[in-house]
Protein backbone atom coordinates (compact mmCIF):
# COMPACT_ATOMS: atom_id res chain seq x y z
CA UNK A 1 0.00 0.00 0.00
CA UNK A 2 1.28 3.45 -0.89
CA UNK A 3 1.91 5.88 2.00
CA UNK A 4 -0.87 8.21 0.87
CA UNK A 5 -3.35 5.31 0.81
CA UNK A 6 -2.24 4.19 4.26
CA UNK A 7 -2.74 7.75 5.52
CA UNK A 8 -6.21 7.90 3.95
CA UNK A 9 -7.26 4.66 5.65
CA UNK A 10 -6.11 5.97 9.05
CA UNK A 11 -7.38 9.52 8.57
CA UNK A 12 -9.60 11.23 11.13
CA UNK A 13 -12.07 11.87 8.32
CA UNK A 14 -12.10 8.30 7.01
CA UNK A 15 -15.72 7.75 8.08
CA UNK A 16 -16.98 10.91 6.45
CA UNK A 17 -18.80 10.68 3.14
CA UNK A 18 -16.59 11.40 0.11
CA UNK A 19 -18.95 14.21 -0.92
CA UNK A 20 -18.10 16.11 2.27
CA UNK A 21 -14.39 15.96 1.53
CA UNK A 22 -14.83 16.59 -2.19
CA UNK A 23 -16.67 19.85 -1.51
CA UNK A 24 -13.78 21.06 0.63
CA UNK A 25 -10.74 19.67 -1.16
CA UNK A 26 -11.86 20.09 -4.76
CA UNK A 27 -13.49 23.41 -3.87
CA UNK A 28 -10.11 24.70 -2.72
CA UNK A 29 -8.61 23.47 -5.97
CA UNK A 30 -11.20 25.33 -8.03
CA UNK A 31 -10.60 28.50 -6.03
CA UNK A 32 -6.84 28.23 -6.51
CA UNK A 33 -7.34 28.06 -10.28
CA UNK A 34 -10.06 30.69 -10.62
CA UNK A 35 -9.08 33.36 -8.09
CA UNK A 36 -6.25 35.86 -8.71
CA UNK A 37 -2.88 34.34 -7.78
CA UNK A 38 -2.29 37.08 -5.24
CA UNK A 39 -3.83 37.07 -2.75
CA UNK A 40 -6.35 34.38 -3.77
CA UNK A 41 -4.08 31.39 -4.41
CA UNK A 42 -1.90 32.34 -1.44
CA UNK A 43 -4.93 32.34 0.87
CA UNK A 44 -6.06 28.99 -0.52
CA UNK A 45 -2.59 27.53 0.05
CA UNK A 46 -2.56 28.68 3.69
CA UNK A 47 -6.10 27.41 4.26
CA UNK A 48 -5.35 24.01 2.72
CA UNK A 49 -2.19 23.61 4.80
CA UNK A 50 -4.08 24.59 7.95
CA UNK A 51 -6.85 22.06 7.33
CA UNK A 52 -4.42 19.29 6.38
CA UNK A 53 -2.18 19.70 9.42
CA UNK A 54 -5.02 20.63 11.79
CA UNK A 55 -8.50 19.10 11.54
CA UNK A 56 -7.51 16.44 9.00
CA UNK A 57 -4.56 15.36 11.17
CA UNK A 58 -2.12 14.61 8.35
CA UNK A 59 1.46 14.27 9.70
CA UNK A 60 3.71 17.00 8.33
CA UNK A 61 6.48 14.64 7.23
CA UNK A 62 4.08 12.39 5.36
CA UNK A 63 2.45 15.41 3.71
CA UNK A 64 5.82 16.73 2.56
CA UNK A 65 6.79 13.37 1.05
CA UNK A 66 3.62 13.36 -1.03
CA UNK A 67 3.66 17.10 -1.80
CA UNK A 68 7.25 17.37 -3.01
CA UNK A 69 6.51 15.41 -6.20
CA UNK A 70 3.74 17.71 -7.54
CA UNK A 71 5.65 20.70 -6.18
CA UNK A 72 8.60 19.69 -8.33
CA UNK A 73 6.35 19.68 -11.39
CA UNK A 74 5.00 23.10 -10.36
CA UNK A 75 8.50 24.55 -10.12
CA UNK A 76 9.54 22.94 -13.40
CA UNK A 77 6.51 24.40 -15.15
CA UNK A 78 7.17 27.89 -13.77
CA UNK A 79 10.88 28.11 -14.62
CA UNK A 80 10.44 28.47 -18.44
CA UNK A 81 8.46 31.66 -17.84
CA UNK A 82 11.63 33.34 -16.57
CA UNK A 83 13.32 33.32 -19.98
CA UNK A 84 12.47 34.00 -23.60
CA UNK A 85 14.00 32.60 -26.77
CA UNK A 86 14.97 35.08 -29.45
CA UNK A 87 14.29 38.79 -29.56
CA UNK A 88 16.53 41.85 -29.06
CA UNK A 89 18.26 40.30 -26.06
CA UNK A 90 19.75 37.44 -28.05
CA UNK A 91 18.96 33.77 -28.39
CA UNK A 92 18.16 33.40 -24.67
CA UNK A 93 17.35 36.30 -22.38
CA UNK A 94 15.31 37.17 -19.32
CA UNK A 95 11.60 37.55 -20.08
CA UNK A 96 9.84 40.81 -19.31
CA UNK A 97 7.68 40.22 -16.27
CA UNK A 98 8.89 36.64 -16.12
CA UNK A 99 9.40 36.46 -12.33
CA UNK A 100 5.87 37.78 -11.74
CA UNK A 101 4.24 35.30 -14.12
CA UNK A 102 6.35 32.44 -12.79
CA UNK A 103 5.42 33.31 -9.21
CA UNK A 104 1.73 33.52 -10.10
CA UNK A 105 1.80 30.14 -11.84
CA UNK A 106 3.69 28.58 -8.94
CA UNK A 107 1.15 29.93 -6.45
CA UNK A 108 -1.80 28.63 -8.47
CA UNK A 109 -0.43 25.15 -9.11
CA UNK A 110 0.98 24.57 -5.63
CA UNK A 111 -2.26 25.67 -3.96
CA UNK A 112 -4.34 23.55 -6.34
CA UNK A 113 -2.11 20.54 -5.61
CA UNK A 114 -2.73 20.92 -1.88
CA UNK A 115 -6.48 20.91 -2.47
CA UNK A 116 -6.22 17.62 -4.35
CA UNK A 117 -3.95 16.17 -1.66
CA UNK A 118 -6.49 17.14 0.99
CA UNK A 119 -9.04 14.92 -0.73
CA UNK A 120 -6.52 12.14 -1.38
CA UNK A 121 -5.19 12.06 2.20
CA UNK A 122 -8.68 11.68 3.67
CA UNK A 123 -10.52 9.49 1.11
CA UNK A 124 -9.41 5.93 0.32
CA UNK A 125 -10.03 4.85 -3.25
CA UNK A 126 -11.86 1.80 -1.95
CA UNK A 127 -14.46 4.15 -0.45
CA UNK A 128 -14.71 6.40 -3.49
CA UNK A 129 -14.81 4.10 -6.52
CA UNK A 130 -17.84 1.93 -5.57
CA UNK A 131 -19.89 5.08 -4.94
CA UNK A 132 -19.24 6.37 -8.44
CA UNK A 133 -21.83 3.93 -9.78
CA UNK A 134 -24.52 5.78 -7.83
CA UNK A 135 -23.23 9.02 -9.35
CA UNK A 136 -23.92 7.73 -12.86
CA UNK A 137 -20.54 6.29 -13.85
CA UNK A 138 -21.03 3.02 -15.80
CA UNK A 139 -20.41 -0.04 -13.64
CA UNK A 140 -17.89 -1.64 -16.07
CA UNK A 141 -15.74 1.50 -15.93
CA UNK A 142 -15.73 1.41 -12.13
CA UNK A 143 -14.92 -2.33 -12.16
CA UNK A 144 -11.92 -1.75 -14.41
CA UNK A 145 -10.73 1.05 -12.12
CA UNK A 146 -11.10 -1.17 -9.04
CA UNK A 147 -9.19 -4.05 -10.62
CA UNK A 148 -6.46 -1.73 -11.91
CA UNK A 149 -6.15 -0.15 -8.48
CA UNK A 150 -5.77 -3.54 -6.84
CA UNK A 151 -3.41 -4.93 -9.48
CA UNK A 152 -1.13 -1.91 -9.24
CA UNK A 153 -0.36 -2.71 -5.60
CA UNK A 154 0.29 -6.36 -6.42
CA UNK A 155 2.60 -5.34 -9.24
CA UNK A 156 4.52 -2.90 -7.03
CA UNK A 157 4.90 -5.60 -4.40
CA UNK A 158 6.23 -8.03 -7.00
CA UNK A 159 8.75 -5.46 -8.24
CA UNK A 160 9.93 -4.83 -4.69
CA UNK A 161 10.41 -8.54 -4.01
CA UNK A 162 12.29 -9.06 -7.28
CA UNK A 163 14.62 -6.14 -6.54
CA UNK A 164 15.33 -7.50 -3.07
CA UNK A 165 16.14 -10.93 -4.53
CA UNK A 166 18.44 -9.39 -7.13
CA UNK A 167 20.23 -7.30 -4.52
CA UNK A 168 20.73 -10.37 -2.31
CA UNK A 169 22.37 -12.13 -5.27
CA UNK A 170 24.75 -9.17 -5.93
CA UNK A 171 22.78 -8.13 -9.00
CA UNK A 172 23.64 -4.44 -8.56
CA UNK A 173 27.39 -4.61 -7.92
CA UNK A 174 28.46 -3.32 -11.35
CA UNK A 175 26.85 -1.24 -14.07
CA UNK A 176 26.56 -4.23 -16.39
CA UNK A 177 24.98 -6.32 -13.64
CA UNK A 178 22.56 -3.49 -12.87
CA UNK A 179 21.42 -3.33 -16.49
CA UNK A 180 20.99 -7.12 -16.62
CA UNK A 181 19.01 -7.01 -13.39
CA UNK A 182 16.84 -4.21 -14.75
CA UNK A 183 16.06 -6.23 -17.86
CA UNK A 184 15.24 -9.29 -15.80
CA UNK A 185 13.07 -7.18 -13.50
CA UNK A 186 11.01 -5.87 -16.41
CA UNK A 187 10.60 -9.29 -17.99
CA UNK A 188 9.64 -10.99 -14.73
CA UNK A 189 7.19 -8.27 -13.73
CA UNK A 190 5.58 -8.44 -17.19
CA UNK A 191 5.10 -12.21 -16.97
CA UNK A 192 3.80 -12.05 -13.39
CA UNK A 193 1.31 -9.31 -14.29
CA UNK A 194 -0.21 -11.45 -17.05
CA UNK A 195 -0.23 -14.50 -14.77
CA UNK A 196 -2.08 -12.61 -12.03
CA UNK A 197 -4.55 -11.23 -14.56
CA UNK A 198 -5.27 -14.74 -15.87
CA UNK A 199 -5.76 -16.12 -12.35
CA UNK A 200 -8.03 -13.20 -11.51
CA UNK A 201 -10.16 -13.86 -14.58
CA UNK A 202 -10.42 -17.54 -13.71
CA UNK A 203 -11.37 -16.74 -10.12
CA UNK A 204 -14.08 -14.30 -11.19
CA UNK A 205 -15.47 -16.78 -13.71
CA UNK A 206 -15.58 -19.47 -11.04
CA UNK A 207 -17.58 -17.18 -8.76
CA UNK A 208 -20.23 -16.38 -11.33
CA UNK A 209 -19.00 -12.95 -12.41
CA UNK A 210 -21.83 -11.23 -14.29
CA UNK A 211 -20.12 -7.95 -15.20
CA UNK A 212 -20.36 -6.19 -11.84
CA UNK A 213 -18.04 -6.41 -8.86
CA UNK A 214 -20.03 -6.08 -5.65
CA UNK A 215 -18.03 -4.82 -2.69
CA UNK A 216 -18.96 -3.69 0.81
CA UNK A 217 -18.85 0.07 1.27
CA UNK A 218 -18.70 1.63 4.75
CA UNK A 219 -21.95 3.32 5.67
CA UNK A 220 -21.68 7.11 5.63
CA UNK A 221 -24.04 10.00 5.17
CA UNK A 222 -23.42 13.45 3.83
CA UNK A 223 -22.92 15.77 6.79
CA UNK A 224 -24.89 18.97 6.27
CA UNK A 225 -22.97 20.91 8.98
CA UNK A 226 -19.58 19.83 7.58
CA UNK A 227 -20.58 20.68 4.01
CA UNK A 228 -22.03 24.02 5.11
CA UNK A 229 -18.84 24.85 7.00
CA UNK A 230 -16.79 23.95 3.90
CA UNK A 231 -18.92 26.16 1.67
CA UNK A 232 -18.64 28.97 4.22
CA UNK A 233 -14.84 28.63 4.23
CA UNK A 234 -14.72 28.72 0.43
CA UNK A 235 -16.99 31.77 0.34
CA UNK A 236 -14.87 33.49 3.00
CA UNK A 237 -11.70 32.90 0.99
CA UNK A 238 -13.31 34.27 -2.16
CA UNK A 239 -14.69 37.29 -0.32
CA UNK A 240 -11.39 38.00 1.43
CA UNK A 241 -9.60 37.83 -1.92
CA UNK A 242 -11.94 40.41 -3.42
CA UNK A 243 -11.43 42.68 -0.40
CA UNK A 244 -7.62 42.45 -0.40
CA UNK A 245 -7.10 42.45 -4.15
CA UNK A 246 -7.71 46.15 -4.59
CA UNK A 247 -5.34 47.56 -1.95
CA UNK A 248 -2.57 45.03 -2.68
CA UNK A 249 -2.67 45.47 -6.43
Amino acid sequence: MLPIDAAAHSSRWRRRHPVDKAVLGLGLTVLAISLPPWPGAALVLVAALTVLLGPAGVPGRRLWRAYRVPLGFCVTGALPLLVQVGGPGGFLSAADGGPVRAGELLLRTSAASLGVLLFAFTTPMSDLLPRLVRAGVPAPVVDVALVTYRMSFLLLDSVRRIRQAQAARLGHTTRAATWRSLGGLGATAFVRAFDRAARLQSGLAGRGYDGTLRVLVPEARVSVPFTAASVALLAALAGLTLVLEGPLS
